[in-house]
């Protein structure tokens, strides 16, 4: 009897593996809304919700929850800090983040899928002498994306957005640039280019090579998804003396009812 009900449970846990989906891969089941740091035009579907957590050094952790208000509309809210995972005193950031996303226009063979936002949730550790993120938050945003079939998917993506954070005396408007790869039905490849045309002048945290980013995504189960990200690979960042920061991102979507 146990070893029929062990063998049972291999394999419901084998179809979750082999079946399941998050938002990675060609068989993804939900979409993305940013791909390392930077939004794309995805929104949370009405009646489900989104946590996700982002690990980075320095023990910096930052969670958002996310929920489909409306169709084509969500809301959510982030908070985090440095130093959780180690030791020493824990640093939380001073204010949760706001994350609120419409969806103006849905994808079609012509146009790609168009989002206004704002996100005031940014990360790493927040300089409480400029009152800014390491990376700054990307405020009011406009994002596209655009999927074409290319040996499973490919997705293009761009930004616009003016981040809230200027006390470092740059002030300019933003731009970046994405992209998204499957590379089987279960797994992504996500490459983004920061601009940084905000974190260049003044003040800035920034030297003024932008931030690449890239990402792999792995969809692990029923609306889970596992990620693993290398930020700064072009060493942009002037307090930084190492190419790449490396961080684990989870994320996890359920339908509410």
């Amino acid at each position: 009897m146990k070893s029929k009900l062990c063998v049972l449970v291999f394999c419901l846990l084998n179809y979750s593996l082999l079946f399941a989906q998050g938002s990675s891969g060609a068989d993804a089941k939900f979409e993305y809304r940013s791909l390392v740091d930077l939004p794309t035009a995805g929104v949370v579907e009405k009646g489900y919700a989104g946590i996700s957590i982002d690990v980075m050094p320095l023990g910096v952790v930052v969670s958002k929850i996310e929920v489909g208000v409306f169709e084509n509309f969500s809301f959510g809210i982030s908070y985090g800090g440095s130093n959780i995972i180690g030791r020493g005193k824990i640093n939380g950031y001073k204010l949760p983040g706001i994350n609120v996303r419409a969806r103006i226009i849905n994808e079609s063979e012509a146009l790609p899928a168009l989002v206004l936002g704002f996100d005031s949730q940014g990360k790493g550790e927040f300089d409480n002498t400029l009152n800014r993120y390491q990376i700054k938050s990307p405020g009011f945003f406009a994002a596209v994306s655009k999927n074409f079939d290319f040996y499973g998917y490919l997705s293009i993506h761009g930004l616009i957005n003016y981040s809230l954070e200027r006390d470092d005396a740059d002030k300019d408007l933003n731009l970046g640039v994405g992209i998204e790869k499957t590379l089987s039905s279960k797994v992504s490849l996500v490459c983004e280019y920061d601009f940084a045309i905000n974190d260049n002048t003044g003040k800035s945290l920034g030297e003024g090579s932008g931030y690449l980013n890239l990402g792999l995504r792995w969809s692990l189960g029923d609306g889970l998804t596992l990620g693993l990200n290398l930020r700064d690979l072009l060493d942009n960042k002037k307090i930084s003396s190492s190419r790449a920061d490396r961080g684990i991102f989870v994320e996890y979507i359920k339908a509410l009812f």
